[in-house]
């Protein structure tokens, strides 16, 4: 069993109150726009996977890859900032699952919290929402979930309060 964090578009700010809510989490999986020292001060607590995002600067850049495609137990997954969702994904986006057929596949960028299978694809897909002040969003939300074997449970979303 794996538990895992979930946060995107932090831009810079990390709220403390994340550190309390990811202590039992076994990993913490960033989507992008980290911004100035949150990679750091996360991998400092956890194992930390994550992709570059829009706003992101040669040094997170050449730490984290604009996608990543790995498995987790028994399931295969993708991450990647600019994703789009189910059926709205980017090109490159809809491509890629095609070619890797995860089963769970988590993006951010648009600052909106999603958690919605595509029956299409056959993938559960993931927006944790933006955990950061700057965006147009009106709550700061992350979110935890349990991967055990082949079976994704468990998924909790939590806000972190208003922008």
């Amino acid at each position: 069993m794996t538990r895992i964090g979930l946060i995107s578009d932090t831009h810079g700010f990390l709220d403390e109150k994340v550190f309390e809510h990811f202590k039992d989490c076994d990993e913490i999986w960033h989507t992008g726009d980290f911004g100035e020292d949150v990679a750091g001060r996360l991998a400092a607590v956890k194992p930390l996977k994550g992709v570059y995002g829009n706003i992101d600067g040669q040094n997170i850049r050449s730490q984290y890859p604009e996608q990543l495609v790995f498995m987790c137990e028994g399931v295969k997954v993708m991450m990647r900032h600019i994703g789009g969702y189910p059926p709205k994904y980017n090109p490159e986006t809809r491509k890629q699952l095609a070619t890797h057929h995860p089963q769970l596949f988590i993006s951010g960028h648009s600052h909106i919290l999603k958690v919605m299978y595509d029956e299409q694809a056959a993938c559960l897909h993931i927006n944790p929402g933006a955990a950061g002040r700057q965006g147009w969003h009106k709550v700061r939300t992350i979110i935890r979930l349990v991967i055990d074997g082949t079976n994704m449970s468990n998924c909790e979303v939590i806000e972190l309060g208003k922008r």
